[in-house]
């Protein structure tokens, strides 16, 4: 598929997707929304592809959220039509595919959203993160309202969001928003180390860890654990549930089939 704002490279199993704006700091308008949610759908419903990585052209911004040049133009784009909500990931919420966010710079507003919708957050060390949307009359409502408070403790969440107050990567680090603190020219090839750790494990197991941790998370311990999640009888009916053990056994690498 050919895209305009954005790139897309699959490697090894690996689809990594780059906003492709770094005129405007890689800032969002309705296209690119259109076309990350179509390589996103493309990349999910791909067996070949188990992991995904979501990064910014550049070496100054993953995102800077919402293009407010563009919404102020009042240009409308009634033509496009997209699934995910902003950035075409945000209200995507259906993918059992990991993805990894590779925070290459500014992440704030809508882009910081995005990087939240990932499954986990790799950061170069000039990363920052902020939602500065009550300073220019918006609000996070993208999912960082909701997000943020389940991802750090709740009390720093309600700072940032009510202040507007920009953090660096190392304090991000610090109060366990991103994994790992590397610096920008190694950015991508930790990413790329994590999404290779990912695929050492069985594709089935994967998601179906995700998808339960993801929609189970809110309940009381006692009650998520006697959960089923919609993966759970394609799990429990997999080859790679046999191939893992066998493998082990047998003392060799397994050879995941994926299904």
């Amino acid at each position: 598929m050919t895209y305009q704002f954005i790139k897309v490279e699959v490697e090894d199993r690996i689809t990594r997707i780059t906003i492709n704006r770094p005129e405007v700091l890689n800032a969002i308008h309705p296209p690119t929304s259109a076309e990350i949610g179509r390589a996103l759908d493309e990349f999910e419903s791909d067996e070949t592809t188990w992991a995904a990585i979501l990064t910014g052209a550049g070496d100054k911004a993953f995102s800077a959220g919402n293009d407010l040049k563009v919404t102020a133009s009042g240009e409308i784009f009634s033509e496009l039509s997209w699934k995910g909500g902003f950035g075409g990931i945000t209200d995507r919420h259906d993918m059992v595919k990991p993805i990894i966010a590779a925070v290459n710079g500014l992440a704030v507003g809508g882009g910081f959203e995005m990087a939240l919708a990932c499954d986990f957050l790799i950061a170069s060390e000039n990363a920052t993160f902020a939602f500065p949307e009550p300073r220019v009359g918006l609000a996070a409502w993208a999912g960082g309202l909701h997000r943020l408070p389940r991802a750090i403790p709740y009390k720093y969440a309600m700072g940032m969001i009510l202040s507007g107050k920009r953090i660096d990567a190392q304090e991000a680090h610090r109060i366990g928003l991103v994994m790992e603190v590397v610096p920008q020219e190694k950015l991508m090839d930790s990413a790329m180390a994590w999404a290779s750790e990912i695929l050492q494990g069985a594709p089935i197991s994967v998601r179906l860890s995700k998808q339960a941790a993801s929609m189970y998370c809110h309940l009381p311990l006692e009650e998520a654990m006697h959960q089923k999640p919609p993966l759970w009888d394609a799990f429990v009916n997999s080859e790679d549930i046999k191939e893992g053990p066998k493998a082990f056994a047998e003392k060799r690498k397994p050879h995941w089939k994926g299904k």
